[in-house]
């Protein structure tokens, strides 16, 4: 399985279950990394593989529009968004709030899961 990674993108989202984080959005930093078939190297094809602008511009669209109290609920929604509308077999996803907190700079979230069978590469160090 090839891979396609998108990493420290930067979106603004309303997430959180405190007053403060719910007067505004917030900015968060996505590191995603999904699984893609083997045929889109082999075809040279956009329409073989998963295209990362589309990705990118739908997850900007739903966070604009949706409230999350979780930031693991907003985490399983890009898992779900990626598996059922981009038909991606695996997902990797890395979700930081930046600076929540005096001396904190991030806080998150990290899920790493396969569909329908697909076997998981190792997790990273």
């Amino acid at each position: 399985m090839d891979f396609i990674f998108i990493e420290e993108l930067r979106v603004q989202a309303w997430v959180g279950i405190y007053s403060r984080e719910k007067a505004a959005p917030q900015t968060l930093e996505l590191n995603l990394t999904f699984g893609v078939p083997d045929s889109a190297a082999e075809q040279d094809d956009i329409a073989d593989t998963i295209d990362y602008a589309e990705v990118i511009e739908r997850i900007r669209k739903e966070f604009a529009e949706r409230h999350f109290n979780l930031i693991e609920t907003l985490g399983e929604f890009v898992v779900k968004l990626l598996f059922d509308e981009f038909g991606a077999p695996w997902v990797k996803i890395r979700i930081a709030k930046l600076g929540v907190m005096k001396g904190v700079r991030r806080v998150g979230v990290y899920i790493q899961r396969g569909r329908d069978g697909v076997s998981l590469p190792p997790a990273a160090g």
